[in-house]
């Protein structure tokens, strides 16, 4: 999957798009910005590394931080629907936010094991959250977290009504 795609969609219908990062601290959003012309479509970024940004950044719920921590489905979809609002041009959020959190090694933390990833896309109303276990080390883990963000959002794309 390809961001080039992904840019194509959204910039066909006319739709912006908004990207929040954890584990892979900015990479994700580097994938659109190697495209020429992804300017169209992407508004903007966060990198929420640390877990209280998560909050006061993005909006995620305070309590489900500190119940779930930040690796955790409903963390993601709340972080894809947060940066929507974070990037919003003249009062007018994204159309479509898409986030990554995990943990890429080398190391568990907080009892989550390494490679352990959610990806969160909002698009719409629609929030969905897609999780995976990724093999290798730290660079995998996070090269592998972006192609599954990536074809995470290509799909809800596709499938968007």
């Amino acid at each position: 999957m390809s961001a080039a795609a992904v840019l194509d969609l959204l910039r066909a219908d006319g739709r912006t798009l908004a990207v929040a990062e954890s584990l892979t601290g900015g990479l994700l959003a580097d994938a659109f910005v190697r495209v020429p012309g992804a300017s169209a479509v992407l508004l903007g970024a966060v990198v929420a590394y640390a877990t209280p940004v998560k909050g006061t950044v993005l909006g995620v719920d305070g309590d489900l931080l500190a119940r779930e921590g930040p690796v955790d489905p409903e963390v993601a979809r709340q972080m894809a629907d947060g940066v929507r609002r974070v990037v919003a041009v003249d009062g007018r959020p994204a159309d479509v936010g898409v986030s990554t959190t995990g943990v890429a090694g080398p190391g568990s933390q907080d009892g989550t094991a390494a490679g352990t990833v959610w990806v969160g896309v909002a698009v719409g109303e629609r929030l969905i959250a897609r999780g995976a276990t990724l093999p290798g080390d730290r660079v995998a883990v996070r090269d592998g977290a972006v192609a599954l963000a990536l074809s995470t959002l290509l799909e809800a794309l596709q499938h968007a009504e």
